[in-house]
This record gives C-alpha cells, sequence and structure tokens, in this order.
C-alpha cells in the first residue's frame, strides 16, 4: 500500500512536471537538490509545488525517484520524510558501525520484524546501517526468512544508494565495499 501523500501522484516516467517560483522561496529544498526519502529512498526533487486539497493550499516537495514520483508536504519534510544525503565524513563515520559487533535480535519472528520496521522508519542512516549490521550477524547463525530477506535488501539496496551519492563511487563499487565490510563483522557484542 502506498502512503496517503502519494494518492493520485504518479507520473509518467521521465515527465518532469513544471517549475513553480511562487513556491520555490519559502522550501528547504530547491529543485535540483538530491534527498533521502525515508519509504522510498534517494531520489531528487524535480518541482516544487502549490496543491489545494480540501480547501486548504499547501506546499509540496515533487520527488523523482527512480519512475516514481511522489508528493512531499513540506511540513512532513521536516518530520524526517525527506533528509539531504548525508555528507561523505559523516557518512564514512556512520558506515564504520559495520565493522562494530551486530546487536542480537528477537527470536521471535513478529518481534523482529516490528522492531527492525522501527529503524527503517525512523529514516537515519544509523539506523538503516544498524539494521544491516544486524541481520547480517543474525544470518549468519539463523536462516533469514522472507520477512528478514525482504527487510535485508531493502535496507542494502537504500544504503548502497546513499553511499554512491555521498561518497561519489559507482554503484558495483559501493555494493563491493559493503559486502566486503559485512564479510568482516565481529560477531555479537551479547551472545
Amino acid at each position: 500500500m502506498r502512503p496517503p501523500w502519494t494518492k493520485g501522484s504518479i507520473t509518467a516516467p521521465g515527465k518532469r512536471p513544471a517549475r513553480n517560483p511562487k513556491v520555490e522561496a519559502t522550501m528547504e529544498y530547491q529543485v535540483g537538490d538530491k534527498v533521502v526519502h525515508w519509504t522510498y529512498g534517494l531520489g531528487e526533487i524535480v518541482q516544487l509545488d502549490e496543491k489545494v486539497i480540501s480547501g486548504q493550499s499547501a506546499a509540496y516537495y515533487v520527488v523523482q525517484v527512480g519512475e516514481l514520483t511522489i508528493w512531499v508536504p513540506q511540513k512532513m519534510a521536516g518530520q524526517s520524510s525527506l533528509r539531504p544525503p548525508t555528507p561523505a565524513r559523516e557518512f564514512k563515520k556512520t558506515v564504520s558501525i559495520l565493522k562494530s559487533p551486530g546487536e542480537p535480535l528477537s527470536e521471535d519472528r513478529l518481534r523482529r520484524k516490528a522492531e527492525l520496521m522501527e529503524l527503517m522508519r525512523d529514516g537515519r542512516l544509523e539506523s538503516l546501517v544498524r539494521v544491516v549490521r544486524d541481520l547480517s550477524f543474525f544470518g549468519k547463525s539463523n536462516r533469514l526468512n522472507d520477512n528478514d530477506h525482504a527487510i535485508f535488501q531493502r535496507a542494502q539496496n537504500l544504503l548502497v544508494d546513499e553511499w554512491h551519492v555521498s561518497l561519489s563511487v559507482p554503484v558495483h563499487q559501493a555494493q563491493h565495499e559493503l559486502k566486503k565490510l559485512l564479510e568482516e563483522t565481529p560477531p555479537s557484542s551479547k551472545s
């Protein structure tokens, strides 16, 4: 199910809506800015727009994420739905978490899924890195179920996309470096 703010917001792939200069002056991000959406990942602001919904006028960022176009309310963007890509120095520091011992995950699959999804929802790079590290560690001694595997893949893809932009490296290089770091991950700190 798509989040409610994307209702009716899908446009044809490659089609970019027109700019609205009146709205641009009040926005935190500008057209062309790279952003990270907490659900959809890395994207680009392609338009700043104003919409009237139920008689209320609101400013929106139009974000292109792959072939998907989403409208993100400006007010909502301040609540962790959008953030800029992590600067290189901070990214390297945060990704070093992958070298630290994994935190044990719940053996209960439903509780584990809820905990991991909560981390994924907060939109912070640190949380994303922890999900990747902890599921990698968990998978070394347990079989990942379908939910674990889906969350692990999603988290890795989001991390690689941001790695690519933050460190200005090709995607395949980011994937290779991530794989290498995960192979080196030490055992859990709490057994």
